[in-house]
Protein backbone atom coordinates (compact mmCIF):
# COMPACT_ATOMS: atom_id res chain seq x y z
CA UNK A 1 0.00 0.00 0.00
CA UNK A 2 1.18 3.63 -1.08
CA UNK A 3 1.38 5.72 2.69
CA UNK A 4 0.45 8.87 2.04
CA UNK A 5 1.65 11.24 4.56
CA UNK A 6 0.75 15.37 5.08
CA UNK A 7 3.18 17.56 3.89
CA UNK A 8 3.93 20.86 6.15
CA UNK A 9 0.73 22.71 3.64
CA UNK A 10 -1.09 20.35 4.62
CA UNK A 11 -0.64 18.49 1.17
CA UNK A 12 -0.49 15.01 0.30
CA UNK A 13 3.06 14.03 0.05
CA UNK A 14 4.25 10.97 -2.10
CA UNK A 15 6.22 8.05 -0.47
CA UNK A 16 6.88 5.01 -3.45
CA UNK A 17 5.38 1.55 -2.55
CA UNK A 18 8.09 -0.04 -0.92
CA UNK A 19 6.10 -3.07 0.10
CA UNK A 20 4.47 -3.85 -3.08
CA UNK A 21 7.85 -3.35 -4.71
CA UNK A 22 9.56 -5.69 -2.43
CA UNK A 23 6.63 -8.20 -2.48
CA UNK A 24 6.85 -8.26 -6.46
CA UNK A 25 11.12 -8.93 -6.22
CA UNK A 26 10.45 -11.42 -4.10
CA UNK A 27 8.46 -13.46 -6.25
CA UNK A 28 11.14 -13.13 -9.40
CA UNK A 29 13.61 -15.56 -10.50
CA UNK A 30 16.52 -13.10 -9.87
CA UNK A 31 17.79 -11.13 -6.68
CA UNK A 32 16.97 -7.31 -6.22
CA UNK A 33 17.49 -4.25 -4.55
CA UNK A 34 16.61 -0.98 -5.00
CA UNK A 35 17.15 1.88 -3.58
CA UNK A 36 14.56 5.42 -3.44
CA UNK A 37 15.36 9.09 -2.64
CA UNK A 38 13.00 12.39 -2.41
CA UNK A 39 14.73 15.26 -1.14
CA UNK A 40 16.27 14.41 2.53
CA UNK A 41 13.92 11.55 2.65
CA UNK A 42 15.03 7.94 1.58
CA UNK A 43 14.13 4.36 0.73
CA UNK A 44 15.12 0.62 -0.02
CA UNK A 45 15.02 -2.70 -0.31
CA UNK A 46 18.48 -4.17 0.46
CA UNK A 47 19.89 -0.98 -0.94
CA UNK A 48 23.68 -1.51 0.40
CA UNK A 49 23.84 -4.73 -1.71
CA UNK A 50 27.28 -4.75 -3.28
CA UNK A 51 27.04 -5.41 -7.33
CA UNK A 52 28.72 -5.10 -10.31
CA UNK A 53 28.20 -1.73 -12.15
CA UNK A 54 28.24 -3.02 -15.35
CA UNK A 55 27.58 -0.56 -18.04
CA UNK A 56 26.03 1.86 -15.13
CA UNK A 57 29.91 2.76 -14.74
CA UNK A 58 29.47 4.78 -17.93
CA UNK A 59 27.65 7.83 -15.99
CA UNK A 60 30.61 7.94 -13.83
CA UNK A 61 32.98 7.93 -16.78
CA UNK A 62 31.00 11.06 -18.83
CA UNK A 63 31.03 12.64 -15.02
CA UNK A 64 34.59 12.31 -14.21
CA UNK A 65 35.50 13.59 -17.93
CA UNK A 66 33.29 16.37 -18.11
CA UNK A 67 34.99 17.51 -14.41
CA UNK A 68 38.37 17.81 -15.66
CA UNK A 69 40.44 20.50 -15.53
CA UNK A 70 40.95 21.22 -18.91
CA UNK A 71 37.56 20.53 -20.17
CA UNK A 72 34.91 21.84 -17.54
CA UNK A 73 34.76 25.27 -18.51
CA UNK A 74 35.66 24.40 -22.18
CA UNK A 75 33.30 24.22 -25.15
CA UNK A 76 33.29 20.44 -26.16
CA UNK A 77 34.81 19.59 -29.57
CA UNK A 78 33.74 16.94 -32.09
CA UNK A 79 35.71 14.79 -31.32
CA UNK A 80 34.95 14.60 -27.53
CA UNK A 81 31.20 14.37 -28.34
CA UNK A 82 32.12 11.66 -30.63
CA UNK A 83 33.73 9.81 -27.64
CA UNK A 84 30.85 10.94 -25.13
CA UNK A 85 27.52 10.54 -27.70
CA UNK A 86 27.88 6.49 -28.02
CA UNK A 87 29.52 5.59 -24.82
CA UNK A 88 25.78 7.04 -22.87
CA UNK A 89 23.39 7.08 -25.65
CA UNK A 90 24.10 3.66 -27.40
CA UNK A 91 26.39 2.40 -24.24
CA UNK A 92 29.05 1.56 -26.40
CA UNK A 93 31.84 -0.42 -24.84
CA UNK A 94 34.66 0.71 -27.09
CA UNK A 95 34.51 4.71 -25.88
CA UNK A 96 33.60 3.64 -22.74
CA UNK A 97 37.05 1.90 -22.29
CA UNK A 98 38.55 5.02 -24.03
CA UNK A 99 37.07 7.16 -21.83
CA UNK A 100 38.34 5.65 -18.80
CA UNK A 101 41.75 5.84 -19.99
CA UNK A 102 41.77 9.48 -20.48
CA UNK A 103 39.95 10.12 -17.15
CA UNK A 104 41.53 7.54 -15.11
CA UNK A 105 40.66 5.34 -11.75
CA UNK A 106 41.47 8.38 -9.52
CA UNK A 107 39.14 10.61 -11.31
CA UNK A 108 36.78 8.27 -10.97
CA UNK A 109 37.30 7.49 -7.57
CA UNK A 110 37.23 11.29 -6.71
CA UNK A 111 33.95 11.35 -8.57
CA UNK A 112 32.29 8.77 -6.41
CA UNK A 113 33.37 10.64 -3.16
CA UNK A 114 32.37 13.84 -4.31
CA UNK A 115 28.65 12.28 -5.19
CA UNK A 116 28.67 10.61 -1.73
CA UNK A 117 28.85 7.27 -3.01
CA UNK A 118 30.53 4.53 0.28
CA UNK A 119 31.10 1.27 -1.64
CA UNK A 120 32.30 1.73 -5.21
CA UNK A 121 35.43 0.67 -6.33
CA UNK A 122 37.20 0.28 -10.01
CA UNK A 123 38.21 -3.38 -11.03
CA UNK A 124 40.64 -3.77 -13.67
CA UNK A 125 37.72 -4.67 -16.19
CA UNK A 126 35.01 -1.68 -15.69
CA UNK A 127 31.92 -3.73 -15.85
CA UNK A 128 33.53 -5.50 -12.74
CA UNK A 129 33.46 -2.66 -10.51
CA UNK A 130 31.56 -2.27 -7.44
CA UNK A 131 28.17 -0.59 -6.55
CA UNK A 132 25.37 -0.49 -5.17
CA UNK A 133 21.65 0.62 -5.48
CA UNK A 134 21.99 3.54 -2.88
CA UNK A 135 25.20 4.80 -4.18
CA UNK A 136 23.45 5.03 -7.48
CA UNK A 137 20.47 6.95 -6.39
CA UNK A 138 22.51 8.85 -4.68
CA UNK A 139 24.94 9.88 -7.61
CA UNK A 140 21.58 10.15 -9.64
CA UNK A 141 19.93 12.48 -7.07
CA UNK A 142 23.11 15.00 -7.10
CA UNK A 143 23.59 14.64 -11.08
CA UNK A 144 22.82 18.32 -11.55
CA UNK A 145 25.47 19.63 -9.10
CA UNK A 146 28.10 17.30 -10.30
CA UNK A 147 27.81 18.17 -13.77
CA UNK A 148 29.82 21.26 -14.44
CA UNK A 149 27.31 24.15 -15.18
CA UNK A 150 29.12 24.74 -19.06
CA UNK A 151 28.25 20.82 -19.68
CA UNK A 152 25.01 20.32 -17.54
CA UNK A 153 22.79 20.98 -20.48
CA UNK A 154 24.48 18.83 -22.46
CA UNK A 155 25.54 15.72 -20.06
CA UNK A 156 21.51 15.59 -19.13
CA UNK A 157 20.27 15.74 -22.62
CA UNK A 158 22.53 12.50 -23.32
CA UNK A 159 21.01 10.77 -20.34
CA UNK A 160 17.97 12.00 -21.35
CA UNK A 161 17.93 10.83 -25.27
CA UNK A 162 19.07 6.99 -24.95
CA UNK A 163 18.31 5.24 -27.93
CA UNK A 164 14.95 3.96 -27.96
CA UNK A 165 16.09 0.04 -28.21
CA UNK A 166 18.05 0.80 -24.40
CA UNK A 167 14.60 2.83 -22.93
CA UNK A 168 13.31 -0.46 -21.04
CA UNK A 169 12.51 -0.90 -17.47
CA UNK A 170 11.86 2.50 -15.72
CA UNK A 171 11.50 4.22 -18.61
CA UNK A 172 8.18 2.80 -19.60
CA UNK A 173 6.86 3.49 -16.36
CA UNK A 174 7.66 7.71 -16.33
CA UNK A 175 4.63 8.72 -14.32
CA UNK A 176 2.66 11.56 -16.40
CA UNK A 177 4.32 15.07 -16.31
CA UNK A 178 7.71 13.98 -15.16
CA UNK A 179 11.17 13.86 -17.21
CA UNK A 180 13.35 11.04 -16.96
CA UNK A 181 17.72 11.08 -17.23
CA UNK A 182 18.29 7.53 -16.81
CA UNK A 183 21.38 4.82 -17.17
CA UNK A 184 20.82 0.89 -17.69
CA UNK A 185 23.66 -2.01 -17.22
CA UNK A 186 23.23 -5.31 -18.47
CA UNK A 187 25.54 -8.40 -18.92
CA UNK A 188 25.18 -8.90 -22.54
CA UNK A 189 22.26 -10.33 -22.51
CA UNK A 190 22.62 -12.96 -20.35
CA UNK A 191 20.83 -11.87 -17.35
CA UNK A 192 23.78 -12.18 -15.01
CA UNK A 193 23.55 -8.29 -13.87
CA UNK A 194 20.09 -6.22 -14.97
CA UNK A 195 20.60 -2.60 -13.38
CA UNK A 196 19.17 0.81 -13.85
CA UNK A 197 19.39 4.43 -12.41
CA UNK A 198 17.56 7.44 -12.95
CA UNK A 199 16.31 10.58 -12.07
CA UNK A 200 12.91 12.22 -12.32
CA UNK A 201 12.16 15.50 -12.70
CA UNK A 202 9.25 17.51 -12.81
CA UNK A 203 9.57 21.36 -12.12
CA UNK A 204 11.64 21.66 -8.78
CA UNK A 205 10.68 18.27 -7.92
CA UNK A 206 13.81 15.34 -8.03
CA UNK A 207 12.82 11.77 -7.31
CA UNK A 208 16.20 9.29 -7.89
CA UNK A 209 16.03 5.38 -7.74
CA UNK A 210 18.00 2.76 -8.79
CA UNK A 211 17.05 -1.13 -9.49
CA UNK A 212 20.00 -3.50 -9.45
CA UNK A 213 19.17 -7.41 -9.76
CA UNK A 214 21.69 -10.21 -10.60
CA UNK A 215 21.01 -14.20 -11.40
CA UNK A 216 18.15 -13.46 -13.95
CA UNK A 217 17.31 -16.60 -16.22
CA UNK A 218 17.37 -14.27 -18.97
CA UNK A 219 18.13 -9.99 -19.99
CA UNK A 220 14.29 -10.45 -20.87
CA UNK A 221 13.39 -11.53 -17.43
CA UNK A 222 15.85 -8.77 -16.12
CA UNK A 223 13.69 -6.02 -17.88
CA UNK A 224 10.44 -7.07 -16.76
CA UNK A 225 11.51 -6.87 -13.00
CA UNK A 226 12.89 -3.59 -13.56
CA UNK A 227 9.57 -2.27 -15.38
CA UNK A 228 7.88 -4.10 -12.53
CA UNK A 229 9.44 -2.64 -9.49
CA UNK A 230 9.80 0.73 -10.67
CA UNK A 231 6.08 0.73 -11.56
CA UNK A 232 5.41 0.03 -8.05
CA UNK A 233 7.60 2.24 -6.80
CA UNK A 234 6.78 5.34 -8.95
CA UNK A 235 3.19 4.14 -9.35
CA UNK A 236 1.81 7.06 -6.48
CA UNK A 237 3.53 9.75 -8.05
CA UNK A 238 0.72 9.90 -10.78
Amino acid sequence: MVVALPSAHGATRWTPDVAAARAYALERPGVESFSVRDGSRAWGYQPRRVVRTASLIKTMFLLAYLRRGDVRFRPLGPAQKALLDPMIRKSDNWTATRARMIVGDDAVRRLARAAGMRNFWPAPVWGGSSTTARDQAVMFQRLERLLPPRHRAYGLRLLRTIVPSQRWGVARVVPDGWRIYHKSGWGSGSGAVDHQAALLVKGDRRVALAITTTSNPSHKEGKVTLRGIAFRLLRGLR
